[in-house]
């Protein structure tokens, strides 16, 4: 028996993008740059470790706003015409770098991933990448879990349970739509937990959540075993599971973690600013606005203007570094905790957004691969697991109230709460009670006012996304994430109006039917009934 297992986590999610009323959308990269750099590259690994044998385990979370922009067919014909794009201007820098020998071979790598992700993402999954990770998940290896429906930042919801209940029923609805059961774990948006919410947690048949350190730490009673084992939620049989500070930290760090190594790739020295207007125009967004390609040129280097160019062979041999350091870190973190854990292993979780990986480090996917390979291949003090796993072999564990938290900055609500997108709330706030109302006054609806209904609630949970006060709150792109915000919220009062007075106008209805078309299969009657 190994001394201690590891949970690495992946939480792999985006706002919902789609913007049919346009020809393309430069927002709409979000999703194009991630399956390219992301979810592909970690499909890829996932069958290699399958080929060659690694007894591998994983957890990843999959947003239901990610995966109904995957399943998304109008997406799904732009991600291809975006990667078309790619090919075609990784074959012109394969020419215009033939006397290059520092960027020649690079220009040349990129073509290739391109062209292996188009190639994937066509002719192995025919458009739908939902499927590869439903492969892997129903071997056993791969655990998913769902989250929020819209990623609504849960704790500034507790004015209104019924809003809270949807966010997370739809999450669970979704997630066994497209992977066939209800999902035993979720990761709740942000990390944000508050007291209670777990009693909804179970409502939905969820049985493990994660928070931040500190929402296991300050649980009362404290935990026994830290951070280290599951914690059982004092009037439920729902388990808090926290982030480990060291494992993270040697991720994240800006100072400290790996991806900022010298040696690994710039995210931010990237052709589309670099190389002249006229030549990219051709692969630009109609907007002529310069914006990343994904291809580039030149390593960290350290801080300066003046930076050396990749060796993708020096990366990823460092990779291969870091991913010795890490599992040997981890050996000695559960030889140290063996002593104090009354004869059961300790269970390192270590959370990370997906997208971290091959989107911001290059080399990321890469690592991840290394790191499964030697934890299988070169050692047995710890192992990887997944949460029901885990809880199989040992169900009995400590309970205790975790505390509220959140995995932002400072740990709690602040940078979902502050002066640049506080004008927010009260809108949602309003929008959740009527809804309730909505839902309570309209039991047996006609056909158009069930279609507004279900509009309405669809409004609603976009509106709610926490990605748009993160976005304010950052300071980037903040004039997408207000009219985003205004727009969902002037949809749902107008179609609140409308459904009050008996007055829809179906053409309009019609129209942001099919611009904001999130679940299909929404029932407006999940708001019904649960009102504080």
């Amino acid at each position: 028996m190994p001394l201690g297992y590891l949970a690495m986590v992946l939480h792999a999610h985006l706002p919902y993008v789609r913007h049919p009323e346009y020809e393309d959308f430069l927002e709409e990269d979000w999703l194009y740059e991630a399956i390219t750099e992301t979810y592909i590259p970690l499909l890829d690994i996932f069958d290699s470790l399958e080929k060659d044998g690694v007894d591998w385990r994983l957890t990843m979370s999959i947003s239901p706003t990610l995966a109904a922009m995957l399943n998304d067919p109008l997406l799904q014909c732009r991600y291809v015409r975006h990667i078309e794009n790619l090919i075609a201007l990784a074959e012109k820098e394969v020419e215009r770098t033939r006397w290059e020998p520092d960027f020649r071979p690079l220009a040349e790598m990129y073509l290739e991933r391109f062209q292996k992700a188009r190639e994937v993402f066509v002719n192995r999954y025919r458009n739908h990448l939902l499927e590869g990770f439903k492969r892997f998940f129903q071997t056993g290896k791969l655990e998913l879990i769902t989250c929020a429906a819209t990623h609504g930042f849960l704790p500034l919801m507790v004015k209104n349970k019924a809003a809270r209940k949807a966010q997370i029923e739809i999450g669970a609805r979704e997630f066994e739509k497209n992977f066939g059961k209800r999902p035993q774990g979720i990761w709740l948006p942000e990390c944000g937990y508050f007291e209670g919410l777990e009693e909804e947690l179970q409502s939905s048949g969820i049985r493990y959540f994660f928070t931040d350190t500190h929402g296991v730490l300050y649980a009362e009673p404290r935990p026994r075993f830290g951070v280290y084992a599951p914690l059982q939620c004092a009037n439920s049989s729902v388990f808090a599971l926290a982030r480990d500070t060291e494992s993270s930290k040697q991720v994240w760090s800006s100072i400290e973690g790996y991806p900022g190594d010298s040696c690994y790739r710039d995210f931010y020295r990237d052709i589309g600013f670099d190389l002249d207007l006229d030549y990219l125009k051709p692969h630009l967004h109609a907007s002529n606005i310069r914006s990343m390609t994904g291809i580039k040129y030149f390593k960290i280097t350290g801080r300066t203007k003046h930076k050396q160019p990749y060796d993708h062979r020096a990366a990823l041999e460092r990779a291969a570094e870091h991913a010795a350091n890490f599992m040997f870190n981890r050996e000695k973190q559960v030889e140290w905790l063996s002593g104090s854990m009354a004869g059961r292993p300790a269970l390192i979780v270590a959370p990370y957004d997906a997208e971290l990986f091959g989107h911001w480090w290059f080399e990321g996917p890469e690592w991840i691969n290394l790191l499964l390979r030697k934890i299988h291949f070169d050692q047995d003090t710890v192992k990887c697991i997944t949460l029901p796993e885990y809880l199989q072999k040992y169900p009995s564990n400590q309970r205790s109230q975790p505390a509220m938290s959140s995995w932002g900055y400072k740990g709690y609500c602040e940078v979902w709460l502050d002066e640049s997108n506080e004008w927010v709330y009260p809108h949602l706030h309003e929008g959740a009670d009527r809804m309730v109302e909505l839902a309570q006054a309209n039991k047996s609806p006609d056909a158009l006012t069930r279609r507004a209904l279900n509009q309405a609630a669809r409004e609603l949970l976009l509106a709610q996304s926490s990605d748009w006060a993160f976005i304010l709150k950052a300071g980037t792109m903040t004039e997408y994430a207000i009219n985003r915000t205004k727009t969902h919220v002037l949809n749902f009062n107008h179609l609140y109006e409308q459904i009050r007075q008996n007055e829809i106008d179906s053409e309009w209805l019609g129209e942001i039917e099919r611009r904001h078309n999130l679940f299909p299969d929404l029932d407006y009657q999940i708001y019904d009934g649960v009102a504080e």
